[in-house]
């Protein structure tokens, strides 16, 4: 899919997201100009800046805000919603405690998933059943990060109908049986540097979070200002910086889709159709990759 990009490009999705539940969308100009460019972003880079988005700039740093100040609180209070098996893996990371290729990121963060209630999957949604941990300190962050969520949802929801005409599919392709009731996933990360970790000194290791892909389809990556760390990798084999830019999100596509947790997430007719009826990637679950991942990323 990549090539030998050398810079991420920045995406106006504002023509889309104003067409995007009109029935005649893909007739529109503006629209189809989008569509290009994320076809394009898609296949050359995986990742691109989307600017236009509709989130308030003001939300987007208080949730950047917010997320720092609970960084900042002593490590017991911290504990206090740590993370575990039995809390459906929601809650507070130690740093060390998430595993890249089998080695420890050095970051801490908060994990977040869309809750499902016991027995609304079965076996399949069992270990990831359970209600998010929010920390009672800074107040109202609860009630912050719900509403960010909602919007977020939104944003990539709009970005996905694009991606499904970049596709030579209809805009509704990732929805109903397989996305219209989306699993999402947010993960607020904090690098607190490689001279301290939980109070202690560090390994050897000094990288935030190793070299990965992630295992949803569309990530939205709000970067604090002024630090460049984000860097994406082009098929030379060249680091390539995403610095970021006021205004907007990175945008990354994944391993999967964004779907339902028990979709089977198969190659669209239109793609199979494009390939001469050659189905080149077999069949999984979402929820049963997702599971995978979560239960190999984490030391518990």
């Amino acid at each position: 899919m990549a090539t030998d990009f050398k810079s991420i490009p920045v995406i106006d999705v504002a023509p889309l997201f104003a067409k995007c539940d009109d029935p005649k969308m893909v007739q529109d100009p503006g629209v189809r100009e989008v569509v290009k460019q994320l076809d394009q972003a898609c296949r050359e880079a995986g990742f691109f800046y989307a600017k236009g988005h509709g989130i308030p700039e003001t939300m987007v740093k208080e949730v950047r805000n917010i997320t720092h100040k609970f960084f900042d609180l002593p490590y017991e209070e911290k504990l206090k919603i740590k993370m575990t098996p039995a809390a459906g893996y929601r809650g507070y990371q130690r740093i060390g405690e998430n595993i890249t290729k089998g080695v420890p990121d050095m970051d801490e963060a908060i994990d977040c998933y869309k809750e499902l209630k016991q027995g609304m999957y079965g076996a399949l949604g069992k270990p990831m059943e359970g209600c998010n941990q929010w920390p009672h300190y800074p107040p109202n962050f609860k009630e912050l990060m719900e509403k960010y969520i909602s919007l977020c949802t939104e944003v990539s929801r709009k970005i996905m109908r694009g991606i499904a005409l970049a596709l030579g599919g209809s805009p509704d392709e990732f929805e109903g049986e397989r996305g219209g009731d989306a699993f999402w996933v947010m993960r607020l990360i904090g690098y607190p540097g490689a001279s301290t970790a939980n109070g202690k000194c560090t390994s050897e290791n000094d990288i935030g979070c190793g070299a990965h892909t992630d295992y949803g389809l569309l990530t939205l990556v709000n970067q604090d200002e002024n630090i460049t760390a984000l860097q994406v990798r082009n098929q030379a084999g060249e680091w390539i910086s995403a610095p970021p830019i006021p205004g907007t999100f990175v945008c990354n596509i994944g391993d999967m889709l964004k779907p339902n947790y028990d979709a089977a997430v198969e190659p669209l007719e239109v793609c199979v159709r494009k390939s001469s009826g050659i189905r080149k990637f077999e069949n999984a679950v979402y929820g049963e990759h997702l599971v995978s991942k979560v239960q190999t990323n984490f030391v518990t």
